[in-house]
């Protein structure tokens, strides 16, 4: 049985016989899992009324432990600063993030958890994470392991090469 990616790499070996077509293989691959895995894994999130990016901000605050400026939000979650803004916006709007102006410059905002944000995050992670696991159930235990280690590899190459941030 091929996947999608094998499918079209067998019609781009007829067109193009003598192109290197590895990339395709790995990037591909890459792209078509984090886009079934973004679908699938959006699941929990929407029945809790949150986007994954909102979900992504609101696990950084919680990680965090304190307050981070939009700015270190935009880098911790590998978004632009505009999409930042906009969904600390919404957030602050349904209660879940409350900002404080900073005592020395009125221009930057330090933005943390409120209660309700906090608890949500902490209901909400248990079953993302139950959820991730059983769509990951498939796979071996030790390929689990190897292709977050290839993945760690892969990740810290980029990173090096195109920088760690968005925006």
């Amino acid at each position: 049985m091929e996947d999608a990616v094998a499918i079209a790499l067998r019609q781009w070996r007829q067109v193009l016989p003598d192109a290197d077509l590895d990339p395709i293989a790995v990037i591909g691959r890459l792209n078509r899992c984090a886009a079934l895995l973004q679908q699938a894994t959006d699941a929990p999130l929407t029945r809790a009324g949150v986007s994954r990016a909102e979900f992504d901000l609101l696990c950084a605050l919680l990680r965090d432990g304190g307050e981070l400026t939009p700015g270190r939000l935009a880098r911790e979650t590998f978004a632009s600063g505009a999409a930042v803004t906009k969904r600390i916006k919404r957030l602050e709007g349904v209660g879940l993030v409350g900002r404080r102006v900073d005592g020395r410059d009125r221009r930057v905002a330090h933005l943390s958890l409120t209660e309700q944000g906090r608890d949500l995050i902490m209901r909400l992670l248990p079953e993302q994470l139950e959820y991730e696991a059983a769509l990951l159930s498939g796979l071996p235990a030790e390929h689990e392991r190897q292709l977050a280690d290839l993945l760690a590899e892969l990740l810290l190459m980029l990173e090096g090469r195109l920088g760690g941030t968005f925006g």
